[in-house]
């Protein structure tokens, strides 16, 4: 990794607490629909109500929301009250309200390798929300270069990469995602490290055993500062 000049970091469970914030709304959710089906089974139909919106709404918290909305619907067959939907509404204002808290270490990190390279976030998600966390989360000002995509494949780091005039041997990506963060940049030639976060959205969640020269892996983002620096 002798030749990296840029480094870029996942926001959401990378640099601050996000996806247990979902996972307790989510709960929440199957509680306020018990009488129509058990928890486990509102989780699922979430779920697939989620992945099929994406192409519509994006990722984020308002696409969850409407995603919640539909569900509640569909497994009612539309006679759910109008007061469970504003107890919808509610809890996706109460996801927007969340503090943001940073990860154990994140400062620390950002204010040693930014003395050593160019910092950039690259995240998905609602762009309105991705912008608030950003300005709330007090280490915007590390970063030399902020991109919030609606897709994060190899095609979408490829633009990446050629906006900030590097080759891709030069870019590390850091993130929890192997999906999202890892596969598509080691697929553009990019070097990766996984910092693997106890909790994964289910549509991010892939079995892949990754041997490959540009990856590594570390159980605490601190580790990373050794593999880096002299």
């Amino acid at each position: 990794m002798d030749h990296i000049k840029v480094i870029a970091f996942d926001a959401d469970d990378t640099l601050w607490i996000n996806e247990p914030y979902f996972r307790e709304t989510e709960l929440a959710f199957g509680q306020l629909l018990e009488e129509f089906l058990p928890a486990h089974t509102i989780a699922r139909e979430l779920l697939q109500t989620e992945v099929k919106n994406l192409p519509l709404y994006g990722y984020g918290i308002r696409g969850f929301t409407l995603s919640m909305i539909e569900t509640a619907l569909n497994v009612s067959n539309r006679t759910i009250d109008v007061k469970a939907i504003d107890k919808i509404l509610d809890l996706g204002r109460g996801l927007l309200a969340r503090p943001i808290e940073l990860l154990d270490g994140i400062e620390e990190v950002l204010v040693t390798l930014k003395e050593h390279y160019r910092m950039v976030v690259a995240t998905k998600g609602d762009l309105l929300d991705q912008e608030r966390k950003l300005k709330n989360s007090g280490v915007e000002h590390h970063f030399h270069h902020i991109e919030i995509m609606s897709e994060k494949g190899t095609g979408d780091y490829q633009k990446l990469i050629k906006h900030l005039d590097i080759a891709p041997s030069q870019f590390l990506m850091i993130g929890n995602s192997l999906k999202s963060d890892i596969l598509p940049v080691l697929e553009m030639g990019g070097h990766a490290i996984h910092i693997p976060y106890h909790t994964t959205w289910a549509h991010e969640h892939v079995e892949h055993h990754i041997e490959h020269e540009n990856f590594r892996s570390v159980t605490h983002i601190k580790e990373i500062l050794a593999l880096l620096l002299p």
